[in-house]
This record gives C-alpha cells, sequence and structure tokens, in this order.
C-alpha cells in the first residue's frame, strides 16, 4: 500500500509562474523535504517579498521556516565550489532590493531577475538587478571564505547600464553572509544586517 501511494504522488517540486515551487504529496518526505516545501509554499505568492513588508504575521511564518532550514543545515558545508552559481531571487526581507522591485514602474521600467553571481574559486560576487530587455544594475564585490557557512564580501564597484550607455558607480560598503542552507535546488542565507535571502539556480549563466 505504501509504495502504491509512494508512486501515486506527484514529483515532490514543482514550479509555478511565479518562480516559486509548489507541492502537493508530502506523506513520505523526509523532514529536510517537508521544511523546504513548506517555506517554498509560503513565499510562493509573495512576489519575492514585496507582500510580506505589509503581512507581519506571514514574515513571521516565512521566518520560522527559514530557522527551520537552518536548523536541518547547521552541520553542512555551504561555502564550497557548489556555491558557484547564477542565483535568481525568490524571496527577501532587504528593503533596498524590495523598494527597487516595487517602485521601478516609476521609472518607466520594470524589474526582471535579480541575481547573486557566485564564481568561489575566483572569489567574486556580483549583485545583479534586470531590466529587460537591455538594462542592469549589478554590484560588484570581492569575497573570502570565513567559515563551512559564512562568506565576507566588499563592494568593489557598481554599474548602471542600459543599451546605449553606462555609468560607474563607487563602491559602498563590506559585509558578510552565511548560507545556512543549500542544496541542489536552492539557497537560503541570512546576512549582518539580520536580512534573510531565498534563492534558486537559475536556468543560465548570467556574464556582464
Amino acid at each position: 500500500m505504501a509504495l502504491a501511494l509512494s508512486s501515486a504522488c506527484p514529483p515532490p517540486l514543482r514550479r509555478s509562474r511565479r518562480a516559486g515551487f509548489r507541492t502537493s504529496c508530502s506523506i513520505f518526505a523526509n523532514p529536510a523535504q517537508r521544511a523546504k516545501r513548506k517555506l517554498l509554499e509560503l513565499i510562493s505568492e509573495e512576489d519575492r517579498g514585496v507582500r510580506t513588508q505589509k503581512d507581519a504575521t506571514k514574515r513571521d511564518a516565512i521566518v520560522d521556516a527559514i530557522e527551520s532550514m537552518a536548523v536541518i543545515g547547521r552541520s553542512s558545508i555551504t561555502t564550497g565550489e557548489s556555491l558557484s552559481s547564477t542565483w535568481r531571487l525568490l524571496w527577501t526581507t532587504e528593503k533596498e532590493q524590495l523598494f527597487i522591485i516595487e517602485k521601478a514602474g516609476l521609472f518607466g521600467t520594470t524589474a526582471g531577475d535579480v541575481l547573486q553571481v557566485i564564481d568561489v574559486n575566483k572569489r567574486i560576487l556580483n549583485n545583479v538587478i534586470t531590466f529587460p530587455p537591455d538594462g542592469v544594475f549589478f554590484v560588484r564585490s570581492d569575497i573570502e571564505i570565513a567559515s563551512p557557512q559564512r562568506v565576507n564580501f566588499r563592494f568593489n564597484s557598481a554599474v548602471l547600464r542600459a543599451k546605449n550607455w553606462e555609468i560607474p558607480l563607487p563602491p559602498f560598503g563590506k559585509g558578510w553572509f552565511e548560507n545556512v542552507y543549500m542544496d541542489a535546488e536552492i539557497r537560503v542565507a541570512k546576512d549582518i544586517r539580520g536580512d534573510y535571502l531565498i534563492v534558486d539556480r537559475a536556468p543560465y549563466n548570467w556574464t556582464e
């Protein structure tokens, strides 16, 4: 009977049109899978965190789910070579990013994918906000692996670029973030300011 029920379950994770994940069966999932599904379901309709800003109860529920993921991932190494990827934003509490996502229309554009592009071997990180079809704002950083889960970073330059022009901007800070959970699909991080970030591996590699 268990085998019959298991074979009837749909795939554990299905993408929704909002870049989140939908699930419909968790009877046979292990604790990590169940916690991950719960987290992804909680953020699936939150517009990358824009809606959560006005819903403290939902934010608390998401943060609680993140802390559960952190417990699951506390003994794992999340700063190795597998950290190198183009990561796409699913949800965050970072006010600067959310402001740009929410207010981009005021400047006659819309925010596309928001990315973190990390190369551990080259010790670089680019924070990227795209404005389709041709616009992009990105901040270059140097990184240092500080522990099995912590990455130190220092901004060194920023660029606002459109199709026919580019404006360089000065660097403006440093800090750290901890990848409290990471697997083949998603990464969950907390940073020096207490902000949270949930990203998935983008189906493409972003380059300057």
